[in-house]
């Protein structure tokens, strides 16, 4: 079992400086101009680089040949308090010459069911994670193709230990 660790200090009005167990340091505040961090705003893309890490390792092992690669996310986060995120968009646009429709749907179910920690956690809680993609193949039958893989949550992740 992993621990993770991080000691956050308070540096004055809004601002916390923050140093990970594992050395890397951020700044939380409410001041964006100055490169402080929203936490809601880093665990939204938290989500999102999570599941990118899963599927461009999976996409690999499938040798699926890649020109880019771009994971877009919006969130919907309630007015009353706790103001919790209540629906994550998480948009996988893929573009290859050989990459197809069924790897990448693939590729995200796994990382919404299976891998991304980050995914299971919200899916856990009061949050539904809407995982979809767009597949743009530039080969020599191009075609193009989207939708939804699944939605996790709220409170129906499978696999989460209690």
């Amino acid at each position: 079992m992993k621990t993770r660790t991080a000691r956050v200090l308070h540096a004055g009005e809004m601002r916390f400086e923050t140093r990970t167990g594992s050395g890397r340091e951020i700044v939380f505040g409410d001041r964006p101009e100055v490169n402080e961090h929203s936490p809601v705003e880093l665990v939204v893309a938290a989500v999102a680089a999570c599941a990118g890490i899963d599927v461009a390792a999976i996409l690999a092992k499938k040798r699926q040949v890649l020109e880019s690669y771009e994971i877009e996310v919006e969130a919907q986060q309630r007015d009353e308090y706790p103001q919790v995120l209540t629906t994550i968009d998480v948009l996988h646009v893929v573009t290859g010459p050989k990459v197809t429709e069924e790897a990448i749907r693939r590729c995200i179910e796994l990382s919404a069911t299976k891998y991304c920690p980050v995914n299971a956690m919200l899916s856990a809680g009061a949050t539904a994670v809407h995982h979809r993609y767009r597949v743009r193949n530039t080969g020599s039958r191009p075609f193009e193709a989207e939708g939804e893989v699944i939605v996790t949550g709220p409170g129906r992740f499978p696999d989460v230990v209690a």
